[in-house]
């Protein structure tokens, strides 16, 4: 399905407030009063987990930083933050990030077909502050370190293979990564307030050991054409990737990034934006603006981790906000999908489904305690649109 921009300028309607906020092209709009709800429907009462879900939607808690995983005897680690499923025979496995400096790495959670949960074990370790990353085409996991001339790593989520530090990819503030296999490259960004957006050309696609490293070359506006320059020193040092091109476009603390059909999305912190790179035609243009809202009120702050469904919505994490994972479908409807309460000093990390689409795994980082040791990871399952 070929996603379309929701904003370009256009307001939510008034005429909109039964649907959580419709992005109307083209029209000017104040924001409703009471946003309502998402194709799933409003939001019920907070579960026992203190989570508020669509009817005929339910969570669990699948694990809690310090303490051991199910029936297994691995501890899960602090700071979960960005994840990913992949598939594992009839079953499959649900990795996360772990956002602390240092020690950080990754961890996995292994399911059967049933959904119990059958093993943990860690697939990364000795590595700084493991904020976002990526699923590769080859099952693998890309996790990255969000720290000045960090690295990406690339790891075995069946915990067989030792996780391998890819120098190519460039030394930068790494934050997400998205793969094309159309294009065979993988999207970065990086999160610094005048942080780039980049792709890593593998010499060989599904070998990341060596390739190019290009920045975004576009003007300062919020929707135009781009192309791509090498970076001459991925290394980062002693100029930063985001200093060597002239022209190289700037964004404001780049973080979730997701590909899907000829479109790559990606989310940028510091101005609440969600940004869309139109890859066939190679023009991008800003696609969700919180500051566009009229009077307050827009049903999604503090833009975060992205992931999408078969159905073609994207799931938004929210750093902040209502801790809220917020939905956008490809008729430009914004609204909430699900609401952690009780949980204001934490955020919503790692958004990700099943293979077979009927579950999504997150955490949120920092629990009820405000602490990154107070980390919880959900699993919530119900009817997801295919």
């Amino acid at each position: 399905m070929e996603r379309r921009s929701f904003l370009r300028g256009a307001v939510i309607g008034t005429s909109a407030a039964a649907f959580g906020g419709t992005l109307m092209r083209g029209a000017a709009y104040a924001a409703p009063a009471q946003p309502g709800p998402g194709p799933y429907g409003a939001l019920g009462s907070a579960d026992a987990n203190g989570i508020q879900l669509p009817g005929g939607f339910s969570s669990r808690v699948i694990a809690r930083s310090g303490q051991t995983v199910g029936g297994t005897s691995y501890t899960w680690h602090n700071a979960p933050d960005g994840g990913a499923c992949f598939a594992d025979g009839t079953g499959w496995i649900y990795v996360s990030n772990s956002e602390i400096n240092p020690s950080g790495g990754a961890s996995a959670v292994k399911f059967n077909s049933s959904g119990s949960v059958t093993g943990a074990y860690r697939i990364l370790s000795n590595t700084r502050q493991n904020c976002a990353g990526g699923r590769t085409p080859w099952n693998t996991w890309l996790s990255c370190e969000e720290v000045s001339l960090g690295y990406v790593y690339e790891t075995d989520p069946y915990g067989v293979n030792a996780a391998v530090r890819r120098d190519a990819m460039g030394k930068f503030k790494h934050e997400a990564a998205a793969a094309d296999p159309v294009r065979k490259v993988i999207y970065l960004t990086e999160d610094e307030t005048s942080g780039c957006f980049y792709r890593f050309i593998p010499t060989t696609w599904g070998n990341l050991s060596s390739g190019t490293l290009q920045v975004m070359v576009a003007g300062t506006g919020t929707s135009g054409s781009f192309t791509w320059q090498n970076v001459p020193d991925p290394d980062g040092s002693p100029t930063a990737t985001r200093s060597q091109v002239s022209g190289s476009k700037k964004f404001n603390g780049g973080e979730g990034c997701h590909y899907a059909n000829d479109t790559v999305w990606f989310t940028t912190k510091g101005d609440n934006r969600l940004w869309q790179l139109n890859l066939a035609n190679s023009t991008y243009e800003l696609a969700y603006d919180d500051s566009l809202v009229v009077g307050g009120g827009a049903p999604l702050t503090g833009v975060d981790n992205v992931t999408g469904s078969s159905s073609g919505d994207l799931f938004i994490a929210e750093d902040g906000g209502n801790m809220e994972i917020c939905i956008i479908t490809p008729d430009d409807v914004v609204a909430p999908f699900l609401r952690i309460t009780g949980q204001s000093s934490s955020e919503i990390t790692g958004p990700a489904f099943s293979p077979d689409g009927t579950r999504l795994y997150f955490s949120s980082q920092r629990g009820t305690t405000g602490s990154s040791s107070g980390g919880i990871t959900y699993e919530v399952t119900g009817p997801f649109r295919a």
